[in-house]
């Protein structure tokens, strides 16, 4: 069983103790390959190096790399980390620009003047994506309409995945339209999440992506009982294709055929 974890932040500090152990653990239990996704300027050098490191890694999943700056980090971006990420997609082999997006969750980023950077830093990271012929890896919360206009006012081609969705059935079908995969994490192992369990009935195995978002996003069978913060890890992985087969009435192993399948496609992987 081949399994992509499309989505982690493998690079952060929670892994810097047994980053190894759990990398060969996933192999371990079929994770093949991950991407290592950026989200702030400052933490671009550790991004590349573990993205390195778990690459010469005997017995671990292939690594790809995906910088990009964060819209929920919007007060710590500057125009010069746009040439910075510009410069690592030259020096560096990049399979994606992520996670890039709009983000009005919290109060402070609903301010004009806040939301409006946020745009200026998606539209340009869009700007590179297209000169750099590279898919994006969408971070949306409660701004699904306004991504989606960007991306039609700039008539962005090269797809990509649109992370961790929280949308309904006809947006997700929106971005289906405009050439996206569908992410979805360990939320899906929630019966709760009703409206996600509606979105990926609603649209078919053909559409989704499998992500953990580690160390976040952890799934509900993972997670310890005191409710504190549990760390995800890629090795988790299985559990959300586990829960995903459960929601759409599918073999498992059938199943990741075409997860992987999709994921090769959506990152244009041969």
């Amino acid at each position: 069983m081949y399994l992509f974890d499309t989505h982690t932040h493998f690079d952060v500090p929670d892994f810097d103790g047994d980053r190894a152990e759990l990398a060969q653990a996933a192999k371990a239990v079929g994770v093949e390959a991950l991407v290592h996704i950026g989200f702030l300027q400052s933490r671009f050098a550790e991004l590349i190096q573990s993205h390195h490191f778990v690459q010469q890694l005997p017995n671990a999943p292939r690594s790809y790399l995906a910088p990009g700056l964060h819209p929920f980090y919007i007060e710590q971006h500057r125009e010069q980390h746009l040439f910075d990420l510009e410069q690592i997609l030259q020096t560096e082999t990049c399979v994606a620009i992520g996670e890039i997006g709009l983000d009005t969750f919290m109060t402070q980023h609903k301010q004009p003047d806040i939301f409006a950077q946020q745009q200026y830093f998606f539209a340009s990271q869009i700007t590179l994506a297209q000169h750099y012929q590279k898919p994006i890896l969408l971070h949306i919360r409660k701004s699904h309409a306004e991504v989606l206009k960007m991306l039609k006012s700039q008539k962005f081609r090269h797809g990509g995945i649109a992370h961790a969705f929280s949308g309904g059935v006809e947006e997700a079908k929106a971005f289906v339209h405009l050439g996206f995969k569908i992410g979805v994490t360990g939320q899906i192992t929630n019966p709760n999440a009703k409206k996600l369990h509606k979105v990926v009935q609603a649209l078919g195995p053909e559409h989704l992506v499998l992500e953990t978002d580690c160390p976040d996003m952890t799934p509900l069978c993972c997670q310890l009982g005191d409710g504190g913060r549990t760390r995800n890890t890629p090795v988790n992985l299985p559990y959300v294709l586990q829960a995903l087969a459960q929601s759409l009435g599918q073999d498992e192993q059938k199943l990741a055929d075409q997860l992987w399948r999709n994921s090769l496609e959506a990152l244009a992987l041969s």
